[in-house]
């Protein structure tokens, strides 16, 4: 086990009926007035709008709206965002939704105060200095931003899908009520899973060793994501299925997965960014249930002790990346690209763009021909 600090300044707000309070923390900041960014479309369906507007109307605090942030979000809408954000000089950014909302969110936050382009966080140009607060209402369980500091955009004019990283932008204060998922469709659920799963894998199979408890914890979050997905397909309102997907997949990556560990592999994801930035369709989960076994498979030589553990803690079973492909079939997630629509000419344009952050991996240093061969065997 490696040396490690610990520190995560987010307060987890967690459980049923706790979107309303959203007003009482903003007030005991002494926030006036908020930037209110969200997706737009289905927390009008679901009632969380009207929920956030009543706490805010009730706690005399103005709001300026900025909606219709897509799934794999892009950077110009996080412009017109920071542009909103500036003329209307809001005291915070209240994020309302999932990973790309609070992303996007992050990006605001940290660029309200910054000269340049926002841009330069995400291309390694400058590092976050400072940012305003953020405040986050989860209604997507999936990449645990909503406990963390880390954020991805896609420049959608150059097709690159970059991150960034900073202590400044974890949320003040982060609500999760499970409640409000019930209505999610079953594919998002999946798609949930596989992101959360994935961000432990990361670290489980970063080449650390000596991680005993770590792994423990990681394999019991990987296990609960397992049990729930499968019961929230039978009966999506579930509740403690729902709440205990929920907090597995904050706890996938809010720094307690990857404790005492290398800092994560980290090279399935910048492979998928690839995937979604050439097609935005292509959900992250989805293309995380692709690349992430392609992975494992080219580099299964250097991890064949902790592949058994895994299949064997997991599924039961010794052979843990056929496991784990069978899972995902079982559950609806693709295994191939095919599946995501991708033609065997795209490979060589997914190269090209993943092979921008080449060098890239912790467990095995990968250049433009490994990241070549993962993805001829996620074909």
């Amino acid at each position: 086990m490696n040396n490690f600090v610990f520190y995560n300044p987010t307060k987890l707000v967690f459980g049923k009926n706790t979107v309303e309070k959203i007003g009482e923390y903003l007030k005991k900041d002494k926030i006036k007035k908020v930037l209110f960014l969200a997706g737009g479309g289905s927390i009008k369906k679901n009632g969380v709008y009207e929920k956030v507007a009543r706490a805010l109307f009730e706690s005399s605090i103005e709001k300026v709206e900025v909606l219709g942030v897509r799934p794999n979000p892009v950077l110009s809408k996080v412009k017109e965002a920071l542009e909103v954000a500036r003329r209307e000089k809001v005291d915070a950014i209240l994020a309302v939704g999932g990973g790309s909302v609070i992303d996007s969110a992050k990006a605001v936050a940290a660029g309200v105060n910054y000269d340049g382009d926002v841009w330069d966080f995400y291309s390694g140009k400058t590092r976050v200095k400072e940012a305003i607060p953020l405040y986050t209402i989860l209604t997507l369980s999936a990449t645990g931003t909503e406990m963390n500091g880390n954020s991805v955009v896609t420049n959608e004019e150059t097709l690159e899908k970059f991150s960034f990283s900073s202590i400044h932008v974890y949320p003040k204060v982060s609500i999760v009520d499970p409640e409000v998922q019930y209505t999610l469709p079953p594919n998002q659920t999946v798609n949930g899973a596989v992101d959360a799963i994935s961000h432990v894998m990361e670290y489980y199979f970063d080449g650390t060793r000596n991680t005993q408890l770590i792994d423990r914890v990681d394999e019991g979050i990987i296990k609960t994501l397992v049990e729930t997905t499968e019961i929230l397909l039978e009966n999506p309102k579930d509740y403690e299925a729902r709440a205990n997907f929920a907090l597995s997949t904050t706890l996938a990556l809010n720094g307690i997965s990857g404790m005492g560990h290398s800092g994560g592999d980290w090279s399935s994801h910048a492979i998928e960014h690839a995937l979604s930035a050439l097609n935005p369709e292509v959900a992250h989960g989805a293309g995380l249930a692709v690349v992430f076994p392609a992975w494992l498979t080219y580099v299964k030589d250097l991890i064949s002790d902790k592949l058994v553990r895994f299949g064997m803690e997991i599924f039961g079973r010794e052979d843990g990346i056929s496991a784990l492909k069978r899972w995902y079939k079982k559950i609806g997630a693709p295994t191939t690209l095919r599946e995501l629509g991708f033609e065997r000419e795209d490979i060589d344009k997914l190269v090209n763009i993943a092979s921008k952050m080449t060098p890239m991996g912790r467990l095995k240093k990968l250049m433009k021909e490994d990241v070549r061969k993962i993805l001829e065997i996620a074909f």
